[in-house]
């Protein structure tokens, strides 16, 4: 008998906003064919509302955060968590604990748990300080309330064993080599290869978006800036897109989330900044790297735990600016086939879902 996998804290599959989305892309279409039977749960109102996609099962659960705002995401994932409880799961993956550790005394008791504790969430300048100490009290429920922990990154790991002597299993995030350019891909935005730099982030201020369109403002610039994510989903992109979008060089192309057109874009740009500054192994930093982008990070021992010395780093606008100056895509090739090795060697899918699919087998041994 098939074991019975549930996937909880997105917003749902295919991927039509961010990390957990695409986490729980690759992870549930990587179970399903290695035989496993797979659930993701999806907002109601996702794009895509099919009961299947590529083998997975999609249950679809009302999301009132349309109209309840932050809110009506623990709302969601508790309508999540009651629906679990009818399914007879052997093992429920949590993404994430802000809005779904507060319901861990639900779950169902005949399904093992195992959640990704995500980055520090609690250190988010978006949040309040009530807010903050709440997440401190979310991430410690997320600890009790699991039967494994899951660590994307080593810090974060390190982290975890040093605050609550708890272990976890390491297991990053992947991404694909992108080994297929095609520069007709770029008039669409009105792009040509070479000649701009670029982000893509979600509109938060710890991804430091605001520093790196500042420093690109004062630089003697003659490319573009090319800022990709949906400004229109946080108070924070709202405020960038009305304070920027009419600075000569600045573009905002909204969210793209066709992976040959945005790997296309990274393949072609001059120097890709990568602001993220909470949190563990993000994606779109991995795939930037898988699609030969030179790199420029905020300066953090997250990014720099897997960067090293294979990029520029900056930490407020100044250093901004000089690697926009000084960047030379064709001197620095080696750090961008190291970058491209790291993935090849230690960020691939497969690997990773492998390394899920052992904290499945460890945590159901002897369940039917």
């Amino acid at each position: 008998m098939k074991k019975k996998i549930a996937i909880l804290g997105s917003r749902g599959i295919p991927n039509h906003y961010s990390g957990f989305e695409q986490l729980a892309e690759y992870l549930a279409q990587g179970l399903v064919k290695m035989g496993y039977e797979v659930s993701v749960y999806n907002s109601h109102d996702h794009p895509y509302q099919e009961k299947t996609w590529n083998g997975v099962n999609i249950i679809h659960c009302h999301d009132p955060e349309y109209k309840m705002g932050t809110f009506g995401q623990f709302i969601y994932d508790l309508n999540c968590i009651k629906d679990s409880r009818k399914r007879n799961f052997d093992l429920i993956f949590q993404l994430g604990y802000t809005s779904s550790t507060v319901w861990f005394w639900y779950l169902p008791k005949g399904s093992k748990i195992a959640t990704n504790m995500d980055g520090l969430e609690w250190k988010r300048s978006k949040y309040s300080k009530p807010v903050q100490q709440f997440l401190k009290v979310a991430e410690w429920l997320g600890v009790i309330g699991s039967d494994r922990l899951i660590s994307d990154s080593l810090g974060i790991q390190a982290y975890l064993k040093k605050k609550y002597k708890k272990d976890s299993s390491f297991i990053p995030y992947g991404a694909h080599l992108f080994s297929d350019p095609n520069p007709e891909v770029l008039s669409e935005f009105n792009l040509k290869p070479g000649e701009y730099d670029m982000l893509v982030a979600r509109m938060e201020p710890e991804n430091n978006i605001e520093m790196i369109i500042k420093g690109y403002l004062t630089s003697k610039r003659s490319r573009k800036l090319v800022v990709v994510g949906n400004t229109q989903k946080t108070p924070h992109g709202r405020y960038l897109k009305e304070q920027y979008q009419n600075e000569n060089g600045v573009m905002f192309t909204e969210g793209i989330f066709d992976i040959d057109k945005l790997n296309n874009i990274r393949h072609h740009c001059h120097l890709y900044f990568h602001g993220h500054s909470v949190g563990g192994t993000n994606p779109s930093l991995l795939e930037a790297m898988a699609s030969s982008a030179l790199m420029a990070a905020h300066d953090n021992p997250f990014n720099k735990a897997i960067l090293e010395g294979e990029a520029y780093y900056f930490s407020n606008p100044e250093d901004v600016t000089t690697a926009i100056e000084t960047s030379n895509k064709a001197e620095k090739m080696q750090w961008i086939t190291d970058n491209r090795k790291k993935i090849t060697d230690k960020y691939t899918w497969d690997a990773i879902v492998k390394g899920y699919a052992q904290v499945i087998e460890e945590l159901t041994n002897g369940k039917a």
